[in-house]
């Protein structure tokens, strides 16, 4: 899993760079949840390029 996270936090890196061609914007999407068992916090980290999107779920 360790592995597969690092290629895909990788790719997402090349892509925000413009290695491939014209950089993109990376978005971040940050949740904070509070209930009667906590708080919960999350979020989902991508990129996306035309009809493309590569995003990340923390």
């Amino acid at each position: 899993m360790t592995r597969i996270l690092t290629v895909l936090g990788l790719a997402l890196t090349l892509a925000a760079c413009g290695v491939d061609g014209e950089p993109v914007r990376p978005s971040l999407n940050a949740g904070l949840g509070i209930s009667s068992s906590g708080v919960h916090l999350g979020g989902t980290v991508g990129v996306n390029k035309g009809p493309v999107t590569v995003s990340l779920g923390l």
